[in-house]
Formats: C-alpha cells, sequence, structure tokens
C-alpha cells in the first residue's frame, strides 16, 4: 500500500510507465508471442508439404499435412450417410482404401467412385473402400442410392475437415477436398499415395488397386 501511494502521488513516475512506449512494447511481445506458434506452422507447411495441385488449372492452397508412403496413417472423424461418426479406428485390422473427391455431382468424382465399387468385388472383404467427400451426408446417401453403389462406404468431411486437414488435402479457397488416393494396410501404415496433380483429373486407379492387393 506504501509503494501503492507513492505511486499515486508521484504521477511523474507512473505516466511514463503507463503511457510511454513500455506498454507497447509489452503489447506487441504478447501478439508475437502468440503467433509465433502459428508463424511456425505457416512456415514449415510452406517448406516442407511439397505438394503442387490445381483446380481447374489454377493453383490451390492446400491445408494440413502432406502423408508420405510409410507414415503413420493420421486419424479423423467424418460422418456416415446416418450422420454416426467414422474414424480410422474403426477399421482397424482391415486393409483401407480412400478415394477422395471433391464433390459426387461432378463427373470424374462419379466415374472414379463406380470404378472403385467395381473394384470392391475382387478385393475381398478385408478391405474397405472408402470415398471421402465434403458432401453433405444426405446428398452422399441420396447419390449412392441413385447410382447403386453398395460396395463403397460414402463419409463427408463437411463438418470439421478432420480428413481433410490430417491428409493434407483441404483445399483452402473453394473448402472442398482435391483428389487424391491413400492405402493403409492393417497395421495402420500408408502403403499407397496420390496426390492427383490438377484435381479435375482422374487418379491412376489401376495404381491404387495393385496397392491393395499387394496387401491382401
Amino acid at each position: 500500500m506504501l509503494y501503492y501511494r507513492h505511486l499515486l502521488y508521484n504521477k511523474e513516475k507512473v505516466y511514463p510507465i503507463l503511457y510511454g512506449p513500455f506498454p507497447i512494447l509489452m503489447l506487441f511481445s504478447c501478439l508475437f508471442r502468440m503467433k509465433v506458434s502459428n508463424i511456425k506452422e505457416e512456415i514449415r507447411r510452406r517448406l516442407f508439404f511439397m505438394v503442387q495441385t490445381t483446380f481447374k488449372h489454377n493453383p490451390v492452397t492446400l491445408l494440413g499435412n502432406e502423408v508420405k508412403v510409410g507414415d503413420k496413417a493420421p486419424d479423423f472423424t467424418v460422418l456416415a450417410n446416418d450422420l454416426s461418426p467414422v474414424s480410422l479406428k474403426d477399421s482397424e485390422g482391415k486393409i483401407r482404401l480412400f478415394s477422395v473427391v471433391p464433390s459426387l455431382d461432378t463427373g470424374v468424382c462419379d466415374a472414379q467412385t463406380r470404378r472403385f465399387n467395381e473394384a470392391a468385388a475382387e478385393l475381398g472383404d478385408n478391405v474397405i473402400i472408402y470415398t471421402v467427400s465434403m458432401d453433405l451426408p444426405f446428398a452422399q446417401k441420396r447419390w449412392c442410392g441413385a447410382a447403386g453403389i453398395e460396395a463403397v462406404q460414402t463419409v463427408s468431411d463437411h463438418r470439421e475437415g478432420s480428413f481433410g486437414q490430417a491428409y493434407g488435402v483441404l483445399i483452402e479457397s473453394l473448402r472442398l477436398l482435391t483428389r487424391s488416393i491413400f492405402v493403409v494396410d492393417a497395421q495402420g501404415t500408408v502403403t499407397y499415395v496420390e496426390y492427383v496433380p490438377e484435381a479435375t483429373d482422374h487418379p491412376n486407379y489401376e495404381a491404387a488397386i495393385e496397392a491393395v492387393k499387394a496387401l491382401i
């Protein structure tokens, strides 16, 4: 209290501290410490995320981390057609192929999902094929019913973008997923990756299917 009263009655000593450069410097210092982790992450992403993708031949920025062969498959949470959560752990012990598409309501995405639906019959029960998109679960269910898709599980990443960020496929400006393929073995290790350079092009279907067959 004595010190407080001393400062109170010696305003000439207090004002320079309150209104001088010190509070401003302290404020910038605090803001810098708060942002430095974000800055480091952005630098790391731009330096080490080497995937170059275009959408309709325009460069796009992908959010998240690039996934490479040999990596432990990142976990995620997406929604099934009935709105129940789906994660990587739900298919533990199975071989998984993730077919990632921007939207099922486009020609290439339609063809991609049909192609893997056909392949599912020859791959057996120990293989689960997921089609992941930002389409709403209701729209995915309606599309599957109209297209007669039964062997592929469509899941929606619209709520959190969890899969998109975990696998580095979320297009920042469009909030769509870029076209890509990931194969994960029964132990949870990524064994095949394709980030399609132009998101409106087809992926390499045969290479992805062969990568699954190699694990059976």
